[in-house]
């Protein structure tokens, strides 16, 4: 295994993240799940316990008023990427999707300076992963090749690598290939196999199990979701905290534990 570099750990270390409440309407979003419709207030509840441990990692967190004319908006991730030195603010793949970025943008400048992304470009931020200095960009149904170029334009300035990455299995890049520190993704057999990511350790998932790869790496302690007993042995040989999280209700809506925050 590589040695971590000090950004691996500097990086990671956050203090601030941004979510959004749930609404009543979150069934009525955009899924691919078969699962059925979520319960409203059995998410608003696994929500709760997300904002929760967040806070008990160290976050202030700012949680925004729900918005019931955009039912997939507390999957505040891909309306935006925020790196140490910016904020890119999206404009999203789905069209039911890109009202929800006007009142991120407000929230991301007592932070970052922000750039925006142009109506010629398409990138959720649930394809984008961050590690060390260089981002692996996603192209899938929501982020295309245009949304790369103009994210990498962003970003480049500050010293960054974009790397984009083909994926023809999972919503979003990070459905299935996220970092979990120490120079170490976890990942589907179709990530392990991209040479992007050959520089890595590998924690490979379990085809039955792959829902789980959306692990939250966070001052130095993981979330998972609960209820995947092989990709929960598996993050214990990385040697950190875990934290296990109900997300049965997020599931149904093809949402996870890294699509509820902006963390930075």
């Amino acid at each position: 295994m590589l040695a971590a570099t000090f950004y691996d750990f500097i990086a990671m270390h956050f203090q601030n993240a941004i979510a959004r409440l749930p609404s009543a309407t979150c069934g009525q979003g955009l899924t691919t799940s078969s699962l059925g419709a979520p319960d409203a207030q059995r998410t608003r509840q696994q929500f709760d316990t997300y904002i929760s441990t967040l806070l008990g990692l160290g976050l202030t967190v700012t949680v925004l008023p729900e918005q019931p004319a955009f039912p997939d908006s507390h999957f505040v991730e891909d309306t935006a990427v925020v790196g140490p030195e910016f904020a890119v603010l999206t404009h999203p793949g789905a069209p039911s999707r890109r009202g929800e970025t006007a009142t991120i943008e407000p929230v991301l400048w007592r932070y970052r300076g922000v750039t925006r992304m142009s109506a010629n470009a398409h990138m959720d931020g649930g394809d984008v992963l961050m590690v060390d200095k260089r981002f692996f960009v996603g192209l899938t149904s929501r982020t295309d090749e245009a949304g790369v170029r103009e994210f990498a334009a962003a970003v480049e300035p500050f010293g960054y690598r974009v790397d984009a990455i083909e994926v023809s299995d999972g919503l979003h890049l990070k459905s299935i290939v996220n970092y979990v520190g120490r120079n170490t993704l976890i990942l589907n057999e179709e990530g392990a196999r991209n040479p992007a990511f050959a520089g890595f350790s590998h924690l490979i998932l379990d085809k039955a199990e792959e829902y789980a790869g959306n692990t939250l790496w966070i001052n130095d302690t993981l979330i998972t979701p609960s209820g995947y007993p092989d990709t929960l042995a598996k993050l214990q040989t990385v040697g950190l905290p875990i934290l296990q999280l109900d997300t049965s209700e997020i599931k149904k809506m093809d949402g996870g534990l890294t699509c509820l925050s902006l963390r930075f």
